[in-house]
């Protein structure tokens, strides 16, 4: 029964196998939707409504008797025997059948996550979820020699990574301590392969990489020996391929340690070993060796490496030093080709309009606009401004070389570079060409040359006249240089130097107001601009805004912080602001910019006096007088000092040293005497006084203490002097009367309209008197009531400070970057700071 309907269900199958030959395709199908899995479907599949009706579903699977395949006569082991296998549900043949006659090998027979085994019942489970999670992964052995070595390569290679960053940051000792651990451990896994017998897979990479960290570690760390022994490890080891190449390293050392004609052998011997496919490097070698060359004085030798480099691989720099080569063998047609080399050297940079956007495509703009500052773009705009100092410099340097006159050949480099790609630095040279006559004390032609410019460009312009505003400032003529300021301004009103030469010319002028808005517009433009900022606190300090003076000068300080200039004037406003401490402090640091300078050493010990520290006073006064023996103020307070203390011997030394500065001052040679007298010499004194009386005859004080000095000693001489004292005394009194009579017959006359200019000559008269007068009062007190430097109105000398870097201190600072620190602003070399920024 159950064969019958087998039979039966195989020729039903077998029209659709006919079907599918008809079809002539036997893999139709394989991309339909699975009709299994529609269970909304299962009414209409025929095969499976008659598996449902019949046993044909709940037949068990035949297997073959004996393991087989399907090869050869025996029947396909499938569950139908040798029976022809059913077609699907969709109608295409099962695997394995026979068509046209010939037999097809057996493909797969079980689809993936399904399983002979399944019973009814069971659910269907492809991904294996529900026997629970996978058994852990087996821990691995580190005890076996080959996990040992591969964790101590790691710790080697982990060993140079630190060793690497160390360095880079800075840490020269702890990278080189990295580096010798890494050669350490290297070593220890070289004796442990060899140990398990596996010496001939030695990591020789790993081996190169410890030696040459350890060697570039011991050369940053300028152990040059240590690191000469290592490359001579790798070098001679003809397992490590390009090895050779290390030899550049080896000569680097060498010229480090001015082993020249060593450093050119290994150079040498570098290159022998590097091929010619290695252009660049090969090139950079041999202008290494030109260098070393130029550095042992052999030109000749260097021209022709420089020469050959030109030849192959012309650069900025190749170039550059080929013209000092040439300027220092003086050969003057070889300068002019190098120069003209050297300017047409591509430099492989694009044009900058390529970053100016356009208007119409918004992309690119958003594009330009992203690679405007980006790292190439300041590595072009770097490139660019060294070539443009090379060229300046080489033509400043060969333009009085190459003609008769500097201004011929400047001339000359002129007309090249303007033939160039580097036609703006035209105006430049022309600029530097008068700078080069300022050097040479032609101030008529330096004004001639950058009068030129007045008609040029807004930039040029503005550089020439700028530069001619501060040339009629130092000379004093201040509407030329107010002038040239406009002129300078209106060609760019962005100049900060123009605009601080604006200031200065309204500066002197005394209209501090307008100068500190140029000033400050100047600051506005150029933030950096030191002149500005310090010429702004000068002019608050005239305005009396001490406050905002004393904030431009402590941010100038935050600049410029070893300027012993912007330090004093803090000190000078900390004293108007009566902070002394701060002061002190402040003078402090000065000196520590300028140790030797004696007018600040004798601030120091004025303020120490003022807070009543005499010894600290004394220490910095000696120190200034050491330095600078001729200051007055400082001879006198140390003389001072000395009668204060009872050491009149020591004082005498120094009135003598004032005597010998001031010579028509009376006061030093009675001061003198008196030391004398009061330290018991009388004889000696009577001869000062005597001396005295030779060269002051009206002196009326020499004439007393003469009188009593003969008095007490019993001479003859006494009536002679108290006769002349008399006379002198009489002389004084008609004379003292007729300047009397003097001043109030010309009050009289200027009393009408002029009682306010008298007011204020004699406020200034009476200021002018008060400043030395701690020290003076002190010096009177000192004798007695009846000595003659109380009775004497010795003129006052002004105690205050002088500033240790010349009068420029109180003086606005011009629009070129030059600090002028001397009188003689003819004397200054202006240099080439005197082009704007």
């Amino acid at each position: 029964m159950s064969v019958s309907l087998h039979h039966h269900a195989g020729e039903g199958e077998m029209e659709n196998v006919h079907l599918a030959v008809e079809e002539e395709d036997l893999y139709s199908g394989y991309n339909d939707f699975n009709p299994t899995f529609d269970s909304e479907e299962l009414e209409n599949d025929v095969g499976f409504q008659q598996a449902v009706r019949t046993s044909h579903g709940r037949r068990p699977p035949m297997t073959a008797k004996f393991p087989g395949t399907a090869i050869g006569a025996r029947p396909l082991a499938t569950s139908f025997g040798a029976r022809i296998p059913l077609a699907s549900s969709m109608g295409r043949p099962m695997t394995g059948a026979v068509q046209d006659g010939a037999a097809r090998p057996m493909t797969a027979v079980r689809a993936a996550g399904y399983t002979s085994s399944l019973t009814r019942g069971s659910t269907f489970d492809p991904l294996g979820q529900s026997r629970g999670p996978a058994a852990p992964l087996e821990a691995k052995n580190e005890d076996t020699p080959e996990e040992k070595i591969k964790i101590l390569e790691k710790k080697v290679n982990d060993l140079i990574e630190e060793s690497c960053m160390a360095q880079s940051i800075g840490a020269l000792q702890l990278a080189l301590e990295k580096a010798k651990e890494a050669g350490r451990k290297e070593r220890t896994l070289v004796r442990q392969r060899e140990q398990t017998g596996n010496a001939e897979h030695i990591n020789l990479d790993l081996t190169y990489s410890v030696l040459l960290n350890l060697a570039n570690q011991y050369a940053n760390n300028e152990m040059f020996p240590e690191a000469l022994n290592s490359y001579q490890v790798i070098v001679k080891n003809k397992m490590f391929s390009n090895a050779g190449r290390l030899k550049v390293n080896m000569a680097n050392i060498y010229v480090k340690q001015k082993s020249y004609p060593k450093a050119i052998k290994f150079y040498r011997m570098a290159l022998d070993q590097i091929s010619n496919a290695h252009k660049e490097m090969r090139i950079k070698i041999m202008q290494n060796i030109g260098v070393v060359f130029v550095r042992m004085g052999q030109y000749s030798d260097a021209i022709t490496s420089f020469e050959h480099i030109m030849s192959e691989s012309p650069n900025i720099k190749t170039g550059f030093n080929l013209i000092l080569c040439y300027y220092a063998i003086g050969d003057r047609e070889r300068m002019k080709k190098a120069f003209q080399k050297l300017i047409s050297v591509p430099l492989g940079i694009d044009d900058e309009d390529k970053y100016i956007p356009s208007n119409d495509d918004t992309d690119s703009g958003m594009v330009i606009e992203a690679i405007k500052n980006d790292k190439l773009h300041q590595m072009e705009r770097d490139l660019k401004v060294l070539t443009e100092k090379y060229i300046m410099t080489a033509a400043k340097l060969i333009a009085p070389a190459i003609e008769t006159s500097f201004a011929t050949g400047f001339d000359w480099c002129v007309d090249m570079v303007k033939s160039s790609q580097y036609v703006e630095l035209a105006n430049d040279l022309e600029i530097n060409k008068a700078i080069t006559y300022l050097r040479q004390k032609d101030f008529n032609q330096a004004v001639e040359t950058l009068k030129t410019f007045e008609k040029k460009d807004s930039r040029v312009k503005s550089a020439a006249a700028t530069n001619l505003s501060f040339l009629y400032f130092l000379e004093k003529d201040y509407d030329q240089a107010d002038r040239y300021a406009d002129l300078a301004m209106t060609a760019d009103r962005y100049n900060p130097a123009a605009l601080i030469n604006k200031g200065n010319t309204v500066f002197v002028r005394q209209d501090y107001e307008k100068a500190a808005e140029f000033y400050k517009e100047a600051l506005r433009n150029d933030s950096s601009c030191t002149e500005a900022l310090y010429n702004l606190g000068l002019t608050y300090k005239k305005l009396n805004r001490l406050e905002e003076a004393l904030d431009c000068f402590l941010k100038l300080h935050a600049i410029l912080r070893n300027s012993a200039q912007v330090m004093y004037q803090l000190v000078n406003l900390y004293e108007l602001l009566e902070d002394p401490q701060q002061a002190i402090e402040w003078l402090i640091q000065v000196l520590s910019v300028t140790h030797t300078d004696p007018q600040a050493l004798a601030k120091l010990g004025e303020l120490y006096d003022s807070e009543g520290d005499k010894s600290q006073a004394f220490q910095y006064y000696y120190e200034s007088f050491r330095y600078y023996p001729s200051n007055i103020d400082v001879i006198e307070w140390l003389g001072a000092y000395y009668i204060e203390t009872q050491f009149c011997e020591k004082a005498i030394q120094y009135f003598e040293r004032a005597t010998l500065i001031q010579p028509t001052q009376v006061k030093w040679k009675l001061m003198v005497a008196s030391c004398y007298r009061r330290s018991g010499n009388y004889q000696k004194a009577l001869e000062t006084y005597k001396d005295i009386h030779r060269k002051f005859p009206e002196n009326v004080e020499c004439l007393r203490f003469l009188v009593r000095l003969c008095t007490d000693m019993g001479l003859k001489e006494v009536q002679d002097y108290a006769t002349k004292l008399k006379k002198a005394e009489k002389m004084k009194e008609i004379r003292e009367q007729r300047v009397k009579s003097g001043r109030e017959g010309s009050a009289r006359s200027r009393r009408d309209g002029r009682e306010s200019s008298a007011g204020s000559a004699d406020s200034g008269h009476s200021g002018g008197s008060t400043k030395g007068e701690r020290l003076s009062a002190k010096m009177r007190s000192l004798p007695g009531s009846h000595e003659p430097y109380e009775a004497s109105s010795p003129k006052e000398i002004d105690a205050s400070y002088v500033d240790p870097l010349g009068p420029q201190m109180e003086r606005p600072k011009t629009g070129a970057k030059k600090r002028v620190e001397d009188d003689d602003f003819a004397d200054e070399e202006l240099g080439d700071d005197l082009l704007p920024e």
